[in-house]
Protein backbone atom coordinates (compact mmCIF):
# COMPACT_ATOMS: atom_id res chain seq x y z
CA UNK A 1 0.00 0.00 0.00
CA UNK A 2 2.73 2.53 0.92
CA UNK A 3 4.53 1.90 -2.42
CA UNK A 4 1.39 2.31 -4.20
CA UNK A 5 -0.03 5.78 -2.53
CA UNK A 6 4.17 6.71 -3.12
CA UNK A 7 3.63 6.30 -6.86
CA UNK A 8 0.16 8.04 -7.04
CA UNK A 9 1.80 11.37 -4.73
CA UNK A 10 3.83 13.17 -7.44
CA UNK A 11 0.63 13.01 -9.82
CA UNK A 12 -1.43 14.81 -7.01
CA UNK A 13 1.07 17.37 -6.00
CA UNK A 14 3.52 17.48 -8.46
CA UNK A 15 7.08 18.59 -8.49
CA UNK A 16 8.84 18.81 -4.41
CA UNK A 17 11.72 20.98 -6.09
CA UNK A 18 12.61 23.69 -3.17
CA UNK A 19 10.41 22.55 -0.77
CA UNK A 20 11.18 21.77 2.91
CA UNK A 21 10.37 17.88 3.99
CA UNK A 22 10.89 17.54 7.42
CA UNK A 23 10.85 13.77 8.44
CA UNK A 24 10.99 13.04 12.12
CA UNK A 25 9.17 10.19 14.24
CA UNK A 26 6.81 10.12 16.86
CA UNK A 27 5.48 7.84 19.36
CA UNK A 28 1.16 7.13 19.03
CA UNK A 29 0.71 6.84 22.54
CA UNK A 30 -2.94 5.85 22.27
CA UNK A 31 -1.85 2.55 21.21
CA UNK A 32 0.48 1.92 24.56
CA UNK A 33 -1.14 -0.84 27.38
CA UNK A 34 1.45 -1.56 29.71
CA UNK A 35 -1.16 -4.13 31.20
CA UNK A 36 -1.47 -5.87 28.11
CA UNK A 37 2.13 -5.70 26.55
CA UNK A 38 1.52 -3.75 24.45
CA UNK A 39 4.31 -0.71 22.95
CA UNK A 40 3.64 2.90 21.51
CA UNK A 41 3.27 2.44 17.95
CA UNK A 42 6.39 4.67 16.77
CA UNK A 43 5.99 5.88 13.07
CA UNK A 44 8.71 7.61 11.02
CA UNK A 45 6.78 10.62 8.97
CA UNK A 46 7.88 12.96 6.11
CA UNK A 47 5.68 16.25 5.93
CA UNK A 48 5.39 18.34 2.83
CA UNK A 49 4.45 21.66 4.86
CA UNK A 50 3.14 23.66 1.84
CA UNK A 51 0.93 20.64 1.16
CA UNK A 52 -0.20 19.91 3.79
CA UNK A 53 0.20 16.33 3.25
CA UNK A 54 1.69 13.61 4.56
CA UNK A 55 4.10 12.32 1.57
CA UNK A 56 4.88 8.90 3.51
CA UNK A 57 5.10 6.99 7.16
CA UNK A 58 7.33 3.69 7.74
CA UNK A 59 6.73 1.75 11.28
CA UNK A 60 9.86 1.79 12.89
CA UNK A 61 10.02 -2.02 13.62
CA UNK A 62 10.42 -3.38 17.58
CA UNK A 63 13.94 -3.47 19.09
CA UNK A 64 15.09 -0.98 15.73
CA UNK A 65 15.01 2.71 16.00
CA UNK A 66 14.23 5.60 13.20
CA UNK A 67 17.98 5.12 11.81
CA UNK A 68 16.94 2.49 10.02
CA UNK A 69 13.68 3.36 9.56
CA UNK A 70 14.50 6.44 7.95
CA UNK A 71 16.08 5.09 4.93
CA UNK A 72 12.77 3.00 3.82
CA UNK A 73 10.88 5.60 4.46
CA UNK A 74 13.69 7.61 1.85
CA UNK A 75 13.17 4.67 -0.53
CA UNK A 76 9.73 5.15 -0.97
CA UNK A 77 9.61 8.85 -2.09
CA UNK A 78 10.38 10.94 -5.00
CA UNK A 79 12.21 13.59 -3.12
CA UNK A 80 14.56 14.99 -5.85
CA UNK A 81 15.06 18.88 -5.57
CA UNK A 82 13.09 18.83 -2.19
CA UNK A 83 15.23 20.15 1.13
CA UNK A 84 14.92 17.31 3.76
CA UNK A 85 15.50 17.96 7.40
CA UNK A 86 16.12 15.54 9.92
CA UNK A 87 17.06 15.93 14.02
CA UNK A 88 20.27 14.75 15.14
CA UNK A 89 19.27 11.20 15.21
CA UNK A 90 19.11 11.36 11.02
CA UNK A 91 22.54 12.97 11.09
CA UNK A 92 23.85 9.66 9.79
CA UNK A 93 26.38 9.42 6.85
CA UNK A 94 24.60 6.66 5.35
CA UNK A 95 21.07 8.69 6.00
CA UNK A 96 22.80 11.42 3.76
CA UNK A 97 24.43 9.43 1.40
CA UNK A 98 20.69 8.09 0.75
CA UNK A 99 19.12 11.77 0.42
CA UNK A 100 22.12 12.73 -1.97
CA UNK A 101 21.28 9.48 -3.96
CA UNK A 102 17.31 10.72 -4.19
CA UNK A 103 18.73 14.37 -5.69
CA UNK A 104 17.71 15.96 -2.51
CA UNK A 105 19.60 18.44 -0.53
CA UNK A 106 19.19 18.67 3.89
CA UNK A 107 19.13 20.56 6.70
CA UNK A 108 20.85 18.51 9.70
CA UNK A 109 20.61 18.88 13.36
CA UNK A 110 24.37 18.54 14.91
CA UNK A 111 25.15 17.74 18.74
CA UNK A 112 27.20 16.65 20.39
CA UNK A 113 26.42 13.39 20.17
CA UNK A 114 28.78 13.31 16.91
CA UNK A 115 31.91 14.44 18.66
CA UNK A 116 33.97 14.57 16.03
CA UNK A 117 32.07 16.58 13.32
CA UNK A 118 30.66 18.71 16.20
CA UNK A 119 34.19 19.74 16.77
CA UNK A 120 34.94 20.64 13.68
CA UNK A 121 31.87 23.05 12.67
CA UNK A 122 32.24 24.24 16.12
CA UNK A 123 35.99 25.02 15.45
CA UNK A 124 35.02 26.35 11.78
CA UNK A 125 32.49 28.93 13.39
CA UNK A 126 34.80 30.20 15.61
CA UNK A 127 37.78 30.49 13.37
CA UNK A 128 34.97 32.81 11.32
CA UNK A 129 33.56 34.60 13.54
CA UNK A 130 37.15 36.18 14.62
CA UNK A 131 37.77 37.15 11.50
CA UNK A 132 34.10 38.17 10.85
CA UNK A 133 33.75 35.74 8.65
CA UNK A 134 35.86 37.96 6.33
CA UNK A 135 36.38 35.86 2.59
CA UNK A 136 32.95 33.81 3.28
CA UNK A 137 30.71 34.39 0.66
CA UNK A 138 26.97 34.52 1.30
CA UNK A 139 24.54 33.13 -1.38
CA UNK A 140 21.06 34.16 -0.42
CA UNK A 141 18.85 30.78 -1.08
CA UNK A 142 16.05 32.71 -1.07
Amino acid sequence: MAKVLSQWLPHLIGSLSGEIVPIDGKSLRGFYDRNQGIKALHLVTAWAGEQKLVLGQVKVEDKSNEITAIPALLELLDLQGAIITLDALGTQTAIINHIQAKKADYVVALKANHPTLYTQVKNWFEQAQAHQFDGIQFIPIF
